[in-house]
């Protein structure tokens, strides 16, 4: 059997709309983020997950409340889903985290976490979940972190290649797990 894993980012947030890298800080959506969240919900309404499972930073959390929360879908909310904490850099404009990135894959930033602390978290994740969802289909609502973590544990993809990348914003990445991690 398999997991289908739907990764989901969480909507818009103020801190997106103003260039911050919000980090480990709750952010809260925008008007524009809670429209995007309701049209998240609605994408899934067929076929519907078995679960959800979200990072438990509010912007996540408010995200799926806004997508599923008229739903019976179960939520998890999992802290391994968290973004990467960008320790002292947490809510600081995203031109200063970003010049950073390269650097960051093996090296912790200052009082935070690397890129490939924020991979063994989504991997411990992911054998916990396997475990108890397999052969189901699930949505994952979490950050940039862990779609990138997703990428690389799932699609074979080198963190170096993309931390720097332009991000592309779409409806849902899949990922299928059905093989060890």
């Amino acid at each position: 059997m398999a997991l289908t894993i739907i990764y989901e980012t969480h909507a818009i947030t103020e801190d997106n709309e103003n260039g911050i890298a919000t980090g480990r800080l709750p952010g809260r959506l925008s008007a524009r983020g809670r429209e995007v969240a309701a049209e998240l919900g609605a994408r899934h309404c067929a076929p519907r997950p078995d679960a959800v499972f979200t990072s438990d930073l509010q912007r996540a959390v408010e995200t799926a409340r806004i997508a599923f929360g008229d739903t019976n879908i179960p939520v998890h909310q999992d802290p391994r889903l968290r973004e990467c904490d960008y320790g002292d850099l947490n809510g600081h404009p995203v031109a200063e985290v970003a010049a950073l990135r390269a650097v960051r894959i093996d090296r912790p930033f200052p009082g935070g976490q690397s890129y490939n602390q924020v991979i063994e978290a989504t991997r411990e994740f992911l054998r916990d979940v396997a475990a108890d969802h397999d052969g189901r289909r699930i949505v994952v609502i979490a950050h940039s972190a862990n779609r990138w973590a997703l990428q690389v544990l799932l699609g074979g993809a080198r963190i170096e290649d993309l931390v720097d990348a332009p991000f592309q914003w779409q409806p849902g990445w899949p990922f299928v797990l059905d093989g060890k991690l």
